[in-house]
């Protein structure tokens, strides 16, 4: 345990400075330690009782702060992430999450379809880039969603802490936002992944593309891609048209039941790229259901199909973190309205997080090493 607490003491000192004032650093490493306490409940009460404060004042006077740089401490903890797990092969993945809310006051809230839910729902939505290597996988990243009803409401924005300048962006807009980060602070990656709702946006295709951004992004059976000199075919009927023999029966990685195993196929997409590359659409068909979803991807000449079914399997990564998060370090258990205030938990999970993928990456090599000497003694 003292090792534990040593090496918490160590990771939280890497950010720490980040926190203007003394009291507001100190209850800055209270609410972390109590994220990832044994506790049911993660909110200002709780963590509160778990700190030792009388009230849960304290607790939310953090969360509002203007001492708390929530920004850097995202960085930081970014890099720390990369320190630990970086890889050149790595993949980058952008996705959203909802937070179901009760009332109209919290930022971004309204009614809105949320996968966490699976319906239309009053909630917030995060909208995330996760970074995962073969060494593991973490948040780095987050951004909320304020629809049109909030940036068209100034009034309404004051009211919830949220700046004149803060403007509407679609969710493809804060995915791109956030890459333009983790490539700007030099995040080893090869490819970067996401759902169909920005495997359909075309602007953020062509920034990747026009960024040398290799990727492999889900799309609906009705996108259109060209096939011909003058011509476009849906993507449906494109993969409809490759002989029945092409495809492949291949694990796009293990999941909570073992490999994921699908039959796959790709196809040239009949168009010129930026930077020499090439484009493909990619079709995945349960072995059971013979349901197919499709992905377009550009990358490198050459790439190999086991490649883009690697890559359209990471998506899985950003679940897994967005599992954990929320379960380990209560992700989705704050009790706030502000903008700035969900910006401070969710970084704090976001670090709580990070800290535990550190602990398990350490504890996972000193086993590896452990093995490795006990094989050659």
């Amino acid at each position: 345990m003292q090792g534990w607490d040593e090496a918490f003491g160590e990771f939280f000192l890497e950010f720490s400075h980040h926190f203007g004032r003394v009291e507001t650093r100190w209850q800055a490493r209270k609410y972390l330690r109590g994220l990832m306490a044994p506790i049911e409940r993660r909110n200002g009460w709780t963590l509160a009782e778990h700190a030792g404060d009388a009230t849960p004042d304290s607790m939310q006077a953090l969360l509002c702060s203007p001492c708390f740089d929530r920004d850097a401490v995202r960085d930081a903890v970014r890099a720390r992430i990369v320190a630990e797990i970086g890889d050149p092969g790595g993949i980058l993945v952008a996705d959203e999450t909802g937070f179901v809310k009760k009332g109209k006051r919290s930022a971004g809230v309204q009614r809105q379809y949320t996968g966490t839910s699976g319906k239309v729902d009053n909630c917030q939505i995060g909208v995330f880039l996760a970074y995962h290597t073969p060494t593991g996988r973490a948040l780095i990243d987050r951004e909320l969603y304020l629809p049109k009803s909030w940036t068209d409401d100034r009034d309404r924005c004051r009211k919830a802490n949220i700046g004149d300048e803060v403007e509407f962006a679609t969710k493809p807009q804060q995915a791109q936002a956030m890459l333009e980060r983790a490539v700007d602070a030099g995040v080893p990656f090869a490819w970067f992944t996401a759902d169909e709702a920005y495997g359909q946006n075309p602007g953020l295709r062509g920034w990747c593309e026009e960024h040398d951004i290799a990727y492999v992004m889900a799309t609906r059976k009705d996108h259109e891609v060209p096939s011909g000199l003058h011509t476009s075919t849906r993507v449906d009927q494109l993969i409809a048209s490759i002989r029945s023999g092409a495809w492949r029966r291949i694990s796009c990685g293990d999941g909570a039941h073992g490999p994921r195993v699908y039959d796959w196929v790709s196809t040239p997409i009949r168009a010129t790229f930026p930077h020499g590359r090439r484009g493909w659409v990619l079709a995945r068909r349960n072995i059971t259901t013979a349901e197919v979803a499709y992905y377009v991807c550009f990358g490198p000449r050459g790439t190999r199909l086991r490649t883009l079914v690697r890559t359209a399997g990471a998506r899985w990564a950003v679940e897994e973190s967005f599992q954990i998060t929320k379960n380990e370090v209560g992700l989705d258990q704050y009790q706030v309205r502000r903008y700035d205030a969900w910006y401070a938990h969710i970084t704090l999970a976001m670090a709580a997080a990070a800290f535990l993928t550190v602990t398990r990456t350490t504890e996972n090599a000193t086993s590896k090493l452990h093995q490795a000497m006990t094989r050659t003694a």
